[in-house]
């Protein structure tokens, strides 16, 4: 959590540094990307478990490649706000205790994000630091294939707030305002998973996902 203050308040710092150039103030940014959504997905805590869970039970969430769009506004030549859209799907597999067993599938997730970015201007290279929030609203969530012989009815899991960190650059090509993008981001963010046999609660659990998403493709600032 040190960590994440620390630099939680060094891009803080350098957003808060003045522009140094204002020409470019009203500009939109497009991107369209390649994006690999990485997540831990690893349980942190048993709420609940009256079917009993082995001692060891551990579980890991898929990886998910998407095809990613994001806007940003430049409120000046160095500063902007960015958000992205895109939709993720993931199933949830245990690795010890039960290994190999899908606990979750066709998690369906939107990822909202929201991040404030500064970009340094290198000339043929425009790195960019950034941090913000998100929201993980999942909007559909199937029980695994080994959980429905044991009556499981209902998976949830649960849409949560989280903290982005941020760090890419954009490569230009040109005078027209085409480019390459390279980016990445660490999400900081947790769910809490809810096996149903009809009405009764049967396991609860916590999970870190804290996924990595990387990104590359293109953009088009006008």
């Amino acid at each position: 959590m040190k960590l994440l203050t620390t630099a939680a308040f060094a891009a803080l710092a350098v957003l808060a540094c003045p522009a140094e150039a204002q020409d470019a103030e009203g500009d939109l940014q497009i991107k369209l990307l390649g994006t690999g959504v990485l997540p831990d997905g690893a349980i942190t805590s048993v709420n609940t478990d009256i079917v009993g869970l082995p001692a060891d039970t551990q579980t890991e969430a898929s990886d998910a490649f998407v095809p990613t769009l994001a806007v940003a506004y430049f409120v000046s030549d160095n500063v902007s706000i960015e958000t992205i859209c895109c939709i993720t799907q993931h199933d949830v597999d245990a690795v010890s205790g039960l290994p190999g067993a899908e606990l979750v599938s066709n998690g369906t997730l939107i990822p909202a994000t929201f991040t404030a970015k500064y970009h340094f201007d290198l000339g043929d290279l425009e790195p960019y630091v950034g941090a913000g929030a998100t929201y993980f609203w999942w909007i559909d969530v199937e029980p695994g294939a080994a959980t429905i012989p044991l009556g499981v009815t209902e998976t949830t899991l649960s849409d949560e707030f989280g903290f982005v960190l941020q760090a890419g650059a954009d490569i230009p090509i040109g005078d027209d305002g085409f480019g390459i993008t390279l980016d990445a981001k660490r999400y900081f963010v947790d769910t809490t998973a809810r096996w149903f046999v009809g009405d009764t609660l049967a396991i609860e659990t916590e999970h870190d996902l804290d996924p990595w998403v990387v990104s590359v493709g293109v953009n088009f600032r006008f």
